[in-house]
């Protein structure tokens, strides 16, 4: 089976926001054994939206299109709808007791014929009810085709998708399960997992796919497994993954997409009654909000100092003066100062620090552009090594953001 995504709005294409939207439909349709054959933006003009439709009937099983459906002028996604179904719309009254609902009994204001008009709709439609806002789903169907129009309002779409789509298709088509699991590495290059892992990819199961996914300090290995047999897939993946501990154990931290160092490292510091703060220069905080986008992180994270400049590392952190003097404020002496300083604020088991030169500029220091030193404190032992990230900018501070949590959570894998 096959489905196509259609993002409309002029918005997207000058780069105004960012579609967010397809991403999510994507991942909802393969985990139901659905693929995505591509994922289209056009702009919100009825003749580009009749020509994609048209151009998608005799390709694929499922259209999905969101946006283009709110009150104003420039929403033309029903009435395209309509002229491309060879329909009319009319008003349904179950919408109708929903957007009176919702404007009268929640915003408290009357509502205007632009609110009416929400619950128009194409009479040949079955209607989606979206109960986080006025503009209703439509799924209608042409040619074998399912064509669905889903409001561009990302927490609308996601309603609509998880709890009128999904259900609706799972319903009507039978498909094949897809299984994917994927392998969260930090600290090793995708070419160098490559070569040690050839043998095992090479003799993978025909029905297995592996996805090299490499981003910086970090590869996640996805294994996906196709077939009939749902439980067999599952198995199947299983018996590949403890190959794959065998081969790389050593840097493999979690699995699948909620299992990012973060999560892991969270998990491994409530496990141990462990807390830990960070002091960062070059990466501007980065490290601190890496650690706190995870849920419960207030039961060991601590507090954070970010001293961009060198006046902050020695007013804020106590760094002495001599000691940037005679080393430098990019250097394993600051670095480790800044850590221990951080302890000592924080009353922290562990702490963070990094300075180093991001680039494009130098700054205070004459280390070389990409030069990062990354100070841990774990209790009464001190570790700092020096990197070089090369650049971009974005780069550098990226990888010493991975880099960083992956130490720690060395340093607690060797301890506990």
């Amino acid at each position: 089976m096959k489905a196509s995504i259609v993002t409309i709005g002029d918005e997207i294409l000058i780069g105004q926001i960012v579609d967010t939207n397809s991403a999510y439909i994507a991942k909802a349709l393969n985990k139901i054994g659905i693929d995505v054959y591509e994922i289209l933006t056009i702009s919100d003009q009825q003749q580009h939206i009749t020509a994609t439709l048209q151009e998608l009937l005799p390709k694929v099983d499922v259209v999905i299109v969101t946006g283009g459906l709110g009150p104003t002028k420039d929403d033309v996604t029903k009435k395209t709808f309509c002229s491309f179904f060879e329909d009319e719309l009319v008003e349904n009254p179950q919408v109708l007791a929903h957007v009176k609902e919702l404007i009268e009994g929640f915003y408290k204001r009357p509502i205007t014929q632009m609110n009416r008009d929400q619950a128009l709709v194409p009479s040949q439609a079955t209607v989606l009810f979206n109960k986080m806002g006025t503009a209703p789903g439509m799924w209608m169907e042409k040619d074998n085709t399912v064509f669905i129009s889903l409001p561009g309002v990302p927490y609308e779409m996601k309603y609509l998708i998880d709890y009128e789509v999904i259900p609706k298709l799972v319903e009507k088509f039978k498909r094949p399960f897809i299984v994917h699991k994927t392998v969260m590495t930090y600290g090793r290059g995708e070419s160098l997992i490559a070569e040690q892992i050839e043998d095992w990819e090479n003799n993978l199961p025909q029905f297995i796919k592996l996805a090299y996914l490499p981003s910086p300090g970090r590869v996640r290995l996805r294994l996906s497994a196709r077939g009939l047999y749902e439980q067999l897939l599952h198995d199947a993946i299983a018996g590949e993954v403890e190959k794959l501990m065998e081969l790389i154990g050593d840097i493999i931290v979690g699995y699948d997409e909620d299992e990012s160092i973060e999560v892991v490292l969270g998990r491994m510091l409530t496990a141990q009654n462990l807390t830990i703060a960070t002091a960062e220069s070059c990466t501007g905080g980065k490290i601190a909000q890496t650690l706190t986008s995870v849920s419960g992180a207030s039961a060991y994270f601590k507090g954070s100092v970010v001293s961009y400049a060198t006046e902050a590392k020695e007013n804020v952190l106590h760094v002495p003066a001599e000691l940037i003097e005679k080393y430098s404020v990019v250097s394993a002496e600051v670095a480790s100062a800044m850590a221990k300083s951080a302890q000592e604020i924080f009353q922290t088991d562990i702490a963070i620090a990094t300075t180093g030169n991001a680039g494009p500029l130098k700054g205070d220091s004459d280390a070389e552009v990409g030069t990062v030193f990354i100070a841990i404190v774990f209790k009464e032992e001190v570790f700092v090594e020096e990197f070089n990230f090369g650049q971009p900018r974005e780069k550098v501070i990226d990888r010493a953001v991975n880099k960083a949590l992956e130490k720690v959570y060395k340093e607690i894998s060797k301890k506990y």
